[in-house]
């Protein structure tokens, strides 16, 4: 009787310390790192807070929105991060107490692991259904940033499209200008201040483009840098998932005995080689919209270059036909007291 004790004791020893080796770590880190650079986002705004209000009160109502969408997806990409906690907790739980039943409330990312698990203390799984698993758990984690990624590229849209809006307004209230001008309507002093009086839009219309262009991209870095560190933090976690699940898998019928040797090693052989190529598309595209960017703003001041050309000749002709006229009264005037 004792000698079965102390061979029962053998066995559950260490199926005991295979239990707690794999713990999840908690994304806390990461929420810090989040924390840490928007104090360091706000303490910049505070120092230019006179020049960040006068160029949102160029636009209020886009600038304002612009802004309301940064706010929806920082919360956003927290909420994202945090959730996280609650599953690194039922996971720990779960490895504690051997069974999915004695946990408590059911997770949301790891539903599938619970719902396969299920009562198993010892945890035995076949290569297919650990593949299942990961599959599932990577498409809910690509998915649950898909909202943030849109928010990025929507701030920029939106600052684009402030840029265009005020070129538009600006182009359009120079040609105003320009036509509204009439040296025989009055003297000249009146023609300056006239001139005076219709750069005012123009000069609102830039204001708008450049506030609305900067919010936008300023918000899209402060929302990438975010979700970026959302990502990082979801990476570890699948990656440290990964792992346990690699070392709970029975490849003993999947196919020969050679192949069986290291699953875990090129399960996570597949899995960089995704990821690597994930973050090579990435990176392309960010480069690729980073150049498209830079071509539309090289456009638009090659434009605004044109249009202060066009302006300054159309000023100069102006001014000279001013100082002609009057030129001309003055020497009229003179004939008229010399006589």
């Amino acid at each position: 009787m004792a000698d079965s004790e102390l061979l029962d004791l053998g066995v559950e020893k260490p199926v005991t310390t295979r239990q707690y080796s794999h713990k999840l770590s908690s994304p806390t880190p990461f929420l810090w790192t989040m924390v840490l650079f928007l104090i360091l986002v706000g303490f910049l705004a505070a120092i230019l807070y006179r020049q960040a209000h006068t160029a949102f009160m160029t636009n209020p109502g886009l600038n304002g929105f612009i802004l309301g969408v940064l706010v929806i997806g920082i919360i956003l990409v927290f909420t994202q991060t945090m959730s996280l906690r609650s599953e690194v907790r039922w996971f720990n739980a779960f490895r504690a107490a051997g069974s999915a039943e004695k946990v408590g409330r059911a997770p949301k990312l790891l539903a599938p692991m619970s719902t396969l698990i299920g009562k198993r203390g010892e945890v035995r799984l076949s290569a297919v259904t650990q593949r299942t698993i990961l599959d599932s758990i990577a498409t809910r984690l690509d998915e649950s940033r898909d909202t943030s990624r849109y928010l990025v590229g929507l701030l920029v849209f939106l600052g684009l499209l402030g840029t265009f809006w005020g070129l538009i307004g600006t182009i359009g209230a120079i040609s105003n200008v320009i036509q509204s001008l009439d040296p025989s309507a009055g003297t000249s002093n009146d023609i300056l201040s006239s001139l005076k009086s219709g750069l005012t839009a123009p000069l609102s219309g830039m204001g708008t483009a450049f506030s609305s262009s900067l919010l936008g991209l300023s918000g899209s870095l402060i929302l990438g840098f975010l979700d970026l560190q959302a990502g990082r933090a979801q990476n570890r976690f699948y990656t440290q998932l990964e792992n346990w699940l690699s070392s709970v898998t029975d490849t003993s019928a999947d196919g020969p005995k050679e192949f069986n040797a290291e699953p875990g090693a090129m399960v996570s052989t597949e899995r960089s080689l995704a990821a690597m190529t994930s973050l090579a598309e990435g990176i392309q595209g960010l480069v690729k919209n980073m150049r498209s960017e830079q071509q539309m703003l090289r456009d638009w001041i090659e434009a605004q270059q044109e249009e202060s050309k066009s302006l300054r000749r159309t000023l100069d002709r102006l001014s000279t036909r001013i100082d002609g006229e009057t030129k001309s009264s003055g020497r009229t005037r003179h004939d008229n007291g010399s006589e």
